[in-house]
């Protein structure tokens, strides 16, 4: 049995090393399962039918997108494309911290989501500082002035625990040496409710649900995630001019499951790239608040790690832990 184990492995070995390129060249053969593991109708869910039109139509495939809520962060659905064959038919799109810091948020979780296969960065979009319509103040600089007099008296909303809202605001309050109280909600629908109807005093969020309000005078804009300013608000400064090193953006990424072939998760980068400089679907994605990027596998794991690096201080200063 040993002798016959021994002739017999080789020819195994050989057999997957051939079978890998096969299957990569003859992808895709069925339909492609694009899971979201949030609610339909929201960034996500949207910058996730965007790339799904462009795979279908660079690699000729059948795609449909899936939206599996549930979970805290949307772990049920994270687990379940992780734990799918590794043959590019199951994909997952999600937010940027899903892939970074996870595994810091929830100490409990049973899987490791930094094994999952990039394959682009769909779009990237900064996080916004807003105030409630009467706010007393109308920057971040006066904020923070009013927060060092006044410890624990702010008020911010956040769309829950360990999202980038929150992440943000602990980051405000680490570089600027100040102290301010979270007002977790689920999500950021009824958390941008409350700030309208001035039942907490900010919320760092996004433009997308908050523009019109802005330009209405429903809401302060007070500054900017972004490395620079936004041309839409050229007088609203960011936060890296009043707290250096303070950036704060997402974006929206799509992975395979751990073990994808490379062959494979180029193929669907490929055709996202080419769909994200098509100008009709640049202008659609601007018009969400968002930068489309499209980006190689090797650039998508840069910017994980990039991730990582910049909310790992953060995470752990304030030991923020999801149960």
């Amino acid at each position: 049995m040993v002798k016959l184990a021994r002739l017999i492995a080789p020819a195994l070995c050989m057999f997957a090393f051939v079978a890998a390129p096969a299957a990569a060249q003859t992808y895709p053969a069925r339909t492609i399962t694009i899971v979201v593991p949030l609610p339909a109708g929201g960034t996500a869910d949207i910058l996730a039918r965007i790339a799904a039109d462009k795979i279908r139509t660079g690699l000729n495939a059948q795609v449909v997108v899936e939206n599996r809520p549930g979970g805290v962060g949307g772990l049920v659905g994270t687990e379940a494309v992780w734990r799918s064959a590794p043959d590019g038919y199951t994909l997952l799109v999600a937010p940027q911290l899903t892939f970074s810091v996870s595994h810091l948020l929830f100490p409990k979780m049973n899987f490791d989501t930094r094994t999952f296969e990039p394959v682009s960065v769909i779009a990237r979009y900064p996080v916004v500082l807003l105030g409630k319509p009467d706010l007393a103040y109308n920057s971040l600089v006066e904020l923070i002035a009013f927060a060092k007099a006044n410890p624990g008296k702010i008020n911010y909303a956040s769309q829950g625990k360990g999202q980038t809202g929150h992440l943000t605001m602990e980051m405000i309050n680490t570089l600027a040496k100040v102290e301010t109280t979270q007002v977790p909600y689920r999500g950021s629908a009824p958390a941008i409710t409350d700030l309208l109807a001035g039942q907490v005093d900010v919320l760092a969020d996004y433009l997308l649900a908050t523009k019109a309000s802005v330009e209405g005078g429903k809401l302060k804009l007070l500054a900017v995630g972004s490395r620079a300013r936004l041309p839409e608000f050229p007088n609203v400064p960011t936060l890296a001019e009043i707290l250096p090193g303070a950036y704060a953006d997402t974006w929206m990424g799509m992975v395979a499951p751990p073990g994808t072939p490379a062959e494979i998760t180029k193929k669907i980068s490929d055709a996202i790239n080419a769909g994200m400089k098509e100008k009709e679907t640049s202008d659609r994605i601007r018009g969400l608040m968002a930068e489309p990027l499209g980006s190689s596998p090797a650039d998508m794991r840069e910017l994980i790690r990039q991730s990582a690096e910049q909310w790992t201080p953060v995470i752990t200063a304030a030991r923020i832990m999801v149960d």
